[in-house]
C-alpha cells in the first residue's frame, strides 16, 4: 500500500490518500474541506477513488465528505455509529469555526471492532479507539505496519478530550491496550503534525508512554 498527506482546512488536518500498487485503487481518509486540492493530489498519482474512509466526525476531518462524495459517487465507510451526532451536528459546526457550508449526512456503512474495509487488494483492520470521540476509529494495514489514527494520537501528545462526549480515561486505554500492542515499528499517521511511530510514542510520549505509567 501506498499513502501520501494532503493537508487541508485552516487546522491543517491531514486528509490521506491511500491505495493498492497493484490495482492503483484507493481511498480517502478524512476529507474535510478542499476537496480540489484532493481531487487533484488523486488525479496526479493516478489513483482511482473507490472508497471514502472517516475516522471520525469532526468538522476538519468530515466536512469535505459529501463534497467529494458527488465528485467521485463513491462509498463512505466510518466512523463508529457513537459519532452519528457529529455527523448531524455538521452544518453548525462547520458555521462555527469559518468553514465553508457543508451537508449532513449518513455513512453507507458504519464501523466497528473487528470490521475490515478494502480497496483493490487492499484490506485494512478497524480498531474502535474511543476517547477523542465516542465513534473514533483507526485504520490499520498488518502488512505494511501502517496506521491511520487520526486524532487519538500525535508526536509527542494525544488527542483532546474535552470535547462533546470526549473520555480521557478511553483515551488512554485505546492508544495503550489497543494501538501500542500492534508493534513499535508501526508507523502511524495522526490527525495532525508529522508521523511517527508506536514504539516512539511508547518510549516518550509523556502523556501516554511507558514512563507516564
Amino acid at each position: 500500500m501506498k499513502a501520501m498527506i494532503v493537508p487541508v482546512t485552516a487546522f491543517a488536518q491531514n486528509c490521506s490518500i491511500l491505495w493498492c500498487e497493484e490495482t492503483m485503487q484507493g481511498a480517502v481518509v478524512d476529507p474535510g474541506g478542499d476537496i480540489a486540492e484532493v481531487e487533484a493530489a488523486a488525479k496526479r498519482k493516478g489513483v482511482e477513488i473507490v472508497k471514502i474512509l472517516l475516522t471520525h466526525g469532526h468538522v476538519d476531518h468530515a466536512a469535505g465528505t459529501t463534497a467529494l462524495k458527488q465528485i467521485f459517487d463513491v462509498p463512505v465507510e466510518g466512523p463508529h455509529e457513537e459519532d452519528a451526532f457529529l455527523l448531524e451536528a455538521l452544518p453548525e459546526t462547520a458555521r462555527g469555526y469559518g468553514f465553508p457550508p457543508c451537508e449532513s449526512f449518513t455513512p453507507d456503512r458504519w464501523l466497528k471492532e473487528g470490521d475490515t474495509v478494502s480497496f483493490g487488494n487492499v484490506t485494512l483492520e478497524v480498531l474502535h479507539c474511543p476517547g477523542h470521540t465516542p465513534g473514533h476509529v483507526v485504520f490499520f494495514d498488518r502488512k505494511d505496519k501502517l496506521a491511520v489514527v487520526g486524532d487519538v494520537l500525535f508526536q509527542g501528545s494525544v488527542g483532546r478530550t474535552d470535547f462533546p462526549r470526549g473520555n480521557a480515561k478511553d483515551l488512554v486505554s485505546s492508544i495503550r491496550n489497543k494501538l501500542f500492542p500492534l508493534g513499535d515499528e508501526v508507523i502511524f499517521i495522526p490527525g495532525h503534525g508529522p508521523l511517527s511511530s508506536f514504539g516512539d510514542e511508547r518510549r516518550s510520549n509523556p502523556y501516554v508512554g511507558d514512563r507516564a505509567f
